[in-house]
């Protein structure tokens, strides 16, 4: 039986990966007719850092089973610090997609370690305390990066932290000829944008790699025990800070590499991106899309970025017709005939014959 679960599981999986190949192939191919419009088309990038911001949320609110609400400020977190790397090596890696390469591991690379320094009190925490502290941590991040300078120069990063609110970019002592790579309250400003779809497709197919497979390992199966049971799990002898950092430390990584590619995809972006909001919207998306469910976070990601724009031509009432759209699917994603019906096809269902 364990062997047919895992069979499964890896037919599942390889479903998830070649639909998501699908996808792309399909969406290259209206892009490369002009059967897409600017606007969509410009919203390739931000929709798969929207996905895999999905997916890796999932990772901690339905496979670990914590309430966070402060994925906005690890994707702040790995945004700023991915800018400030691919800036910084303009002219030491003259290739772009190395560079945004680079850009996205410092990101991942950053907002682990905030996660770490975050996550290391904070799991102590349960429920609406632990989501009241990510919270928190998320407009710490904005509240520090809007008095953040940085620039860069042949002796190197200059940072200067402008608590007094007094200081100007002319303060970093920058040699003429020097770049400003953030500039406060206005961001990071222009920036080269180096992001692209590929880059895009290859962090979703990284993220299910990397959530799939954890989600499914020995690790995985702990880290559930931990949702369902937390006090039954450690009377069995599981580390449960262990196997919570292990979740939260890994959802972070990658909600930082996808706010690098984010960050570079724009000319110039500020802290308030990355809001109170965007933490509620990403969270959205895991809702919706189910919690533990990595494909309807994918397509809950991708549908609900796209609507708004596709409700433009009626902009008098695109956000009352957004709202109407968001319960009629709340509706039906708890009704429990259609979640029955649905349920028959999770992979570790035990039907008739396999069962005996």
């Amino acid at each position: 039986m364990k062997n047919l679960h895992m069979k499964k599981y890896t037919r599942t999986n390889l479903l998830t990966y070649l639909g998501v190949i699908a996808a792309f192939v399909v969406m290259n191919m209206l892009s490369a007719s002009g059967s897409l419009s600017r606007s969509l088309t410009g919203q390739l990038v931000p929709i798969c850092c929207y996905m895999s911001m999905a997916v890796s949320l999932n990772l901690t609110v339905g496979i670990l089973g914590e309430l966070s609400l402060g994925h906005a400020g690890f994707m702040s977190v790995g945004a700023f610090s991915g800018i400030v790397a691919a800036m910084s090596l303009q002219s030491a890696i003259p290739s772009a997609p190395l560079r945004l390469v680079i850009a996205m591991a410092v990101g991942a690379a950053a907002a682990a370690l905030a996660g770490l320094v975050v996550g290391t009190p904070v799991l102590r925490l349960r429920g609406d305390y632990l989501a009241i502290v990510t919270l928190a941590f998320g407009e710490i991040i904005k509240e520090l990066v809007n008095c953040l300078l940085v620039g860069y120069d042949s002796k190197g990063l200059h940072v200067l932290f402008n608590l007094s609110g007094n200081k100007s970019v002319a303060d970093l002592g920058l040699e003429p000829g020097g770049l400003a790579i953030i500039k406060g309250a206005q961001g990071a400003t222009g920036t080269a944008t180096i992001a692209t779809f590929t880059a895009g497709f290859v962090l979703v197919l990284v993220t299910l790699f990397v959530v799939l497979n954890l989600k499914h390992s020995r690790a995985g199966r702990a880290i559930m025990a931990l949702r369902d049971n937390a006090i039954a799990a450690e009377s069995v002898g599981l580390n449960i800070t262990k196997y919570k950092m292990m979740a939260f430390v890994t959802s972070a990584a990658l909600a930082g590499a996808a706010g690098a590619l984010y960050g570079l995809n724009f000319s110039s972006l500020q802290a308030t991106k990355f809001n109170f909001n965007t933490s509620i919207l990403v969270l959205v998306f895991v809702v919706l899309g189910g919690l533990g469910n990595i494909w309807g976070s994918l397509i809950a990601a991708a549908a609900l970025t796209v609507l708004p724009e596709l409700l433009r031509a009626f902009s008098d009432y695109r956000m009352l017709v957004y709202a109407v759209v968001l319960i009629l699917v709340m509706l039906t994603t708890n009704n429990p005939t259609l979640k029955s019906f649905f349920g028959r096809f999770k992979p570790g269902k035990s039907h008739g014959k396999e069962a005996a």
